[in-house]
């Protein structure tokens, strides 16, 4: 279905608002700049910024809805023969090896991770997503088995396998930051992954894999 004039326009005024936030943010810090000064820089009312983003915080970190489905989509998606962790690692795998900006790996991004460590708020949104995540991964394995409410096997296997997406981006994030060029932390993040997959057992490893050729 093609977009409309008004689903476009809002669309543009969205990223509009989001693209000179960030800039603000990069420039003096994210708990420097007040939502009035992006609305003002931005040429829109206040209201009109919280229309669009209903926290400051969202101004920021504005695709984390993203990240909180990315793991089930993969799980999803898995092809006949694949569990719920090859899927998984798999995805982990693709982004790191194209560089994606979802495991942090795009170039530029060391100034945007600062930005996240010195505030608190961001800190603690991340980890809200990432909790968030974690569920929204127990939902769709108890789905995708057929589980039953009280089998809590697709919460821990939720919990093993959001630990390692969490702690690939911990490494990225701590190498990014520290300025190191992307193509050497894609390949040590790489290596990385073997080690985490190495360390899940085999019931991790086996759980949820689709039948059929």
């Amino acid at each position: 279905m093609a977009e409309g004039l008004r689903e476009r326009k809002k669309r543009q005024t969205r990223q509009h608002i989001s693209d000179v936030a960030t800039g603000l943010f990069l420039e003096r810090g994210f708990d420097a700049v007040t939502v009035a000064e992006v609305a003002e820089a931005a040429d829109v009312s206040v209201n009109t910024v919280y229309n669009y983003f209903p926290a400051k915080e969202d101004l920021f970190l504005d695709r984390s809805r993203g990240l909180v489905e990315r793991t089930s989509r993969d799980v999803r998606g898995r092809a006949p023969g694949e569990s719920a962790a090859d899927a998984v690692l798999r995805g982990l795998r693709d982004d790191v090896e194209t560089g994606s900006g979802r495991v942090g790996l795009n170039p530029g991004i060391g100034k945007f991770l600062v930005v996240v460590e010195e505030a608190d708020t961001l800190q603690a949104r991340l980890w809200k997503t990432q909790q968030e995540s974690v569920l929204h991964l127990a939902a769709t394995l108890r789905e995708e088995t057929g589980a039953a409410a009280d089998d809590r096997l697709p919460d821990l296997i939720a919990g093993q396998l959001s630990w390692v997406g969490v702690a690939l981006f911990d490494f990225i994030r701590r190498e990014m930051i520290a300025g190191r060029d992307p193509a050497a932390v894609s390949r040590d993040a790489l290596g990385l992954l073997d080690e985490m997959e190495e360390l899940l057992g085999e019931k991790v490893l086996n759980y949820a894999r689709r039948t059929g050729e």
